[in-house]
C-alpha cells in the first residue's frame, strides 16, 4: 500500500499560511531533501486553499530549470478535495468526488509511489482521524510570524505520533518526521 506523507512548512509560532518566509531557508540542503521527497512520490493530495495557491504559482515557473521543481508540480497527478471546484485548470488535476476517506483509501490501494500532501488543515485532520496519514514532516523554520494558524485545524484532533527522524539544516530549519503511534 502506498504511503501518504504530509509535508508542512511551519514557523516557530505555528504559522503555515503563505509560506513566503521559507524562501531564505530554501538552500541546497533543503532542495536536496525536497527533491528526494518528490522523487519518492507520484501523486499529491490537497485541499482547495492549497490547490488555489499552488495552481497560481507553479505554472508560471520555468520547467526547464530543474532546481525550481516546476516540471514535477506541473505534471504530477494532483487530487483536489473541494465541494466547489468542478473544473480544475491546472494540468493533471482531478477533484475527488464522494467521501474523502473512501477516495483516499482507493488511491492508497493503487500501485504507485508515495502520495504527498502539503499544508495542514481540515483535509489533513480528516485523514489523520481515519488513520490514513502514514507520516507528517514538519519543516520548522526559525521564524516568528505573529500567528497561530495551527490552533484551529488541530483543536479537535487527538493523535499520538512517534519520531522517525530529524534533519537539522545549517540554515536553522529542522525537519521533524513522525508517524502515527500504534495505540495499545
Amino acid at each position: 500500500m502506498r504511503k501518504l506523507i504530509n509535508s508542512t512548512y511551519i514557523t516557530l509560532d505555528g504559522v503555515i499560511e503563505n509560506p513566503i518566509w521559507t524562501m531564505p531557508y530554501f538552500d541546497e540542503e533543503a532542495m536536496e531533501f525536497a527533491g528526494a521527497q518528490t522523487e519518492a512520490a507520484d501523486a499529491l493530495i490537497m485541499g482547495r486553499v492549497t490547490y488555489d495557491g499552488m495552481s497560481a504559482a507553479w505554472p508560471t515557473r520555468d520547467e526547464s530549470d530543474p532546481t525550481t521543481g516546476a516540471a514535477y508540480f506541473n505534471h504530477v497527478k494532483k487530487y483536489v478535495v473541494s465541494r466547489t471546484l468542478t473544473d480544475p485548470t491546472w494540468n493533471n488535476s482531478e477533484v475527488l468526488q464522494g467521501d474523502l476517506v473512501e477516495e483516499v483509501r482507493k488511491i492508497k490501494a493503487q500501485d504507485g509511489k508515495d502520495i504527498l500532501q502539503y499544508g495542514y488543515g481540515s483535509v489533513t485532520t480528516q485523514l489523520i482521524r481515519a488513520g490514513l496519514v502514514d507520516e507528517v514532516r514538519f519543516w520548522i523554520h526559525p521564524v516568528l510570524e505573529g500567528g497561530d494558524s495551527l490552533t484551529t485545524p488541530l483543536k479537535d484532533v487527538k493523535a499520538t505520533f512517534e519520531l522517525v527522524g530529524t534533519r537539522v539544516h545549517k540554515s536553522g530549519v529542522i525537519i521533524a518526521s513522525y508517524r502515527p503511534k500504534a495505540q495499545a
